[in-house]
């Protein structure tokens, strides 16, 4: 299995987890159009949507880095129009970005909360009506795409609820984008699934929001979501509406030793949300 010469279109593909699934799919020669809003560099924030570019062509890769705001269904269309007319296509849509508030009902402004749904829930639901045209198209021709969104499964337990209701909402939108489109989109032979991990990732999020350096050394390297995102984008069609947990999907793969992965071999790690 191969991606080289497919394109693939990742929000929030500037750092974290969506630069990862960039770099694993650019050492096969694939094309990442990075579509994230960092086009200058971010005090607590490392990388842009330049310097991420960088990182894909230094792996093998072709970059297109595109400013969007998946809020604004505008600039996603500028963006995936730009996509095609570089790339001919759109073969892969991996709606990564997300924002993250772990506050209560009354301890989250209205703000955030729009600012949660307009990202996870309404961003993914807009990129992927952008983007299923062109997977259509892509499909036809070789037979499959993808939408795989990082987001969990959905888990109807009140402990996941009550904490950070916002939050839960809207990360479970994304979800029920899973459950949706892949019922919608089957006869296209475009492929939706989901893709959580079962531990926490250190990411920037994590170390400035969830934890600082305690957190990160009970936590697994981005790569692994990014080994884990590359079994499923090579699947058929036919295996779609899933709700993959990281680990599984490499165990699955015969990877049964995972340990490379920690980033403190020492540390216990810490489970994520709503597994």
């Amino acid at each position: 299995m191969s991606l080289c010469g497919k394109t693939l279109f990742i929000t929030g593909a500037s750092r974290g987890i969506g630069l990862a699934i960039a770099l694993r799919a650019a050492r096969d020669g694939a094309q990442i159009v990075i579509a994230a809003k960092t086009a200058e560099a971010h005090p607590k924030l490392p990388g842009t949507i330049y310097t991420a570019a960088k990182e894909i062509e230094d792996a093998g890769g072709r970059a297109l880095p595109c400013v969007c705001d998946i809020r604004d269904e505008s600039q996603i269309a500028a963006a995936v129009s730009k996509a095609v007319e570089t790339f001919g296509g759109v073969d892969i849509l991996v709606n990564n970005a997300s924002a993250i508030s772990l506050t209560g009902t009354e301890a989250t402004p209205m703000k955030r909360y729009d600012l949660m749904h307009g990202v996870n829930a309404r961003g993914t639901f807009a990129a992927s009506q952008a983007c299923v045209p062109h997977l259509r198209a892509a499909a036809a021709k070789h037979g499959v795409a993808h939408i795989l969104n990082i987001s969990p499964p959905l888990n109807m337990e009140t402990r996941w609820f009550a904490p950070h209701a916002a939050y839960t909402m809207a990360k479970f939108g994304m979800s029920l984008c899973v459950l949706g489109m892949a019922g919608e989109f089957k006869g296209d032979r475009i492929a939706v699934n989901a893709l959580w991990p079962r531990t926490v990732i250190a990411t920037a999020a994590v170390r400035n929001l969830l934890g600082g350096d305690a957190a990160i050394r009970g936590s697994r390297k981005p790569s692994i979501m990014a080994d884990a995102a590359y079994e499923i984008l090579g699947k058929p069609a036919d295996v779609t509406g899933n709700f993959f947990i990281d680990d599984e999907v490499l165990r699955g793969a015969g990877r049964i030793d995972l340990s490379e992965y920690a980033v403190d071999p020492g540390a216990k790690l810490l489970p994520d949300f709503f597994v």
